[in-house]
């Protein structure tokens, strides 16, 4: 099955992906006969088996020596398409959007306690906020962090925040949980937040959220601007553009109660 030459991490990947191949084939399966199919030793096999039964890839029936997947690689490959989803739809909305502003437009996701950029395109103008896609920020200090938080339950908040340290990116930048818990409120009042200088010295960002069809807030979408092209007297307009999009890319993923219900844009 492996060649002498292949590193070990290598290897123990070709391990894996074969014992869950040889389960997705077979209902259940022992670890003789896992192990003889896939000419591993019972030891090794074994290991291997109790591992991602531990991950919670593989569950084990009762005392007996029969393993079988768990939907665990179901839901892990419904996430992935859920993104590839969500990608294309965003996309033809950002681009509606970026037509009209020639600003940067970002979508983002909770991974893990930051965020992190699924999608972007670029401000037309050269003076403009440089991201790449997946690049991670803070979820504390930005308009897509605040989103993704403003509808969860205080408990997973406090939660997804106890590890974090509040760094002071500017002196706008939020020093602590009970000051983060404070704004959230606001956002989910308003079904939107802002970062006014809070990740990055001269550059603003508005962000709305995005639902999938459970009504769980699965992504940001936000526009940037370097605090030089901000109109204060525009901020509504720059709203109304971002729930028209959520609201649009929303429905198209199942999701018809957006909190905006008037969500057009108004020049």
């Amino acid at each position: 099955m492996e060649k002498a030459t292949q590193p070990e991490a290598v290897s123990s990947v070709l391990k894996v992906f074969s014992i869950l191949q040889a389960l997705g084939e077979q209902k259940e399966i022992g670890v003789s006969e896992l192990s003889q199919r896939l000419m591993m030793s019972k030891a090794t096999t074994y290991r291997f088996l109790q591992t991602m039964k531990t991950l919670g890839y593989i569950s084990q029936q009762g005392e007996s020596d029969k393993y079988s997947l768990t939907i665990k690689l179901f839901e892990l490959g419904s996430k992935s398409l859920e993104y590839v989803d969500l990608i294309a739809l965003a996309d033809k909305e950002m681009r509606l959007i970026s037509e009209q502003t020639n600003e940067a437009l970002h979508l983002g996701a909770l991974d893990e306690n930051a965020i992190i950029y699924i999608h972007k395109i670029d401000s037309g103008y050269n003076l403009r906020m440089q991201s790449k896609i997946g690049r991670r920020n803070p979820i504390y200090s930005t308009a897509i962090g605040k989103v993704l938080l403003a509808e969860r339950e205080e408990g997973f908040i406090r939660e997804i925040l106890s590890d974090i340290n509040f760094i002071k990116h500017t002196d706008r930048t939020l020093e602590n949980t009970e000051q983060l818990l404070s704004e959230l409120r606001i956002v989910r009042k308003q079904s939107y937040a802002e970062d006014n200088e809070e990740q990055e010295p001269g550059l603003r960002c508005i962000a709305a959220p995005i639902y999938d069809r459970f009504g769980i807030v699965i992504a940001g979408l936000s526009i940037s601007f370097p605090t030089v092209r901000f109109d204060e007297k525009r901020i509504s307009y720059y709203v109304g553009l971002l729930h028209h999009a959520g609201k649009n890319i929303s429905e198209q993923l199942g999701y018809r109660h957006y909190p905006v219900k008037s969500a057009e844009p108004s020049a």
